[in-house]
């Protein structure tokens, strides 16, 4: 009698250790049931990738992520948005993090040899934004004026070497604090990539107040980064991106986004063609 009693209680653990496992694995990559999906973003980019006070999130690479994640088998009840900072974006990759990470991502040799990249699926420039009534049409103009972008950045010291070297640059801890030195006129002109600029003019705050110059000074192809040597997912995302555009879904975002910047975006890019 006693050991029928204790191989009913085993029994019992042993239901309840299967029953927990099963409900458990909720971030396999399979998009079914409760399972999850990490995907990298960044969190402080308006118009890209931005996590708001409430907890939501909205910005060109989001909805990008949000589609291709559709598209992979994923609701967006099931995505996980995970921040992923510029310098660990390939670690994160290999660490298995996320399954894949769309963060205003340039495609370059140098980061190919670590991981691979779906896409592009935006190109963008290096451009100039200025004050709505500002004089400044071209880089030249820069001389003798002040031009900001955040610390550590080479932008800025792109225009000093090569277009304009009188000017003056004033580097800020990031962009929300050049554009406030724009708007105060403490500088003249702030630059990065245009779509990350078109972003941030974008804001309820700043509409109407900024312009973009419109200078292509380099091509940023941005694509989506995926862990290296997974074929498979690429070759997903890469579908995906294509459905997208196809369906009119990625010129949506783009209006969206960055339309109240004035943002003349180029047109989609081809998958895997990389514009130098």
């Amino acid at each position: 009698m006693k050991l029928r009693k204790v191989t009913a209680a085993s029994a019992a653990v042993l239901a309840l250790t299967l029953s927990a496992t099963a409900c458990g694995g909720g971030d396999k990559d399979s998009g079914s049931g409760g399972d999850k999906v990490k995907v990298g973003i960044k969190y402080d980019q308006p118009g890209i990738g931005l996590k708001k006070p409430d907890g939501s999130f909205s910005g060109f690479d989001v909805d990008v992520a949000t589609y291709v994640a559709k598209e992979l088998g994923y609701e967006p009840k099931q995505i996980e948005f995970v921040e992923t900072k510029s310098a660990d974006r390939e670690n994160a990759l290999a660490r298995g993090d996320v399954k894949f990470i769309v963060a205003s991502y340039s495609i370059n040799d140098k980061r190919k040899a670590k991981v691979d990249f779906a896409g592009p699926y935006l190109l963008a420039h290096q451009d100039l934004l200025v004050k709505s009534d500002s004089k400044i049409a071209k880089g030249a103009d820069l001389n003798g004026k002040n031009l900001c972008s955040v610390t550590g950045s080479t932008s800025a010291q792109n225009i000093k070497d090569k277009i304009a070297p009188s000017a003056n640059l004033r580097q800020n801890p990031g962009y929300s604090e050049c554009l406030a030195a724009l708007q105060s006129g403490s500088v003249d002109a702030v630059t990065t990539d245009d779509s990350i600029l078109a972003g941030y003019a974008a804001q309820d705050k700043f509409k109407g107040k900024f312009k973009l110059v419109g200078e292509q000074l380099s091509n940023e192809n941005y694509g989506i980064g995926v862990k290296k040597g997974d074929k498979a997912t690429v070759d997903k995302i890469n579908a995906a991106l294509k459905k997208m555009v196809d369906d009119g879904s990625w010129q949506k975002a783009v209006d969206k986004n960055f339309g109240p910047a004035g943002y003349k975006n180029e047109p989609a890019p081809k998958i895997g063609v990389i514009v130098k």
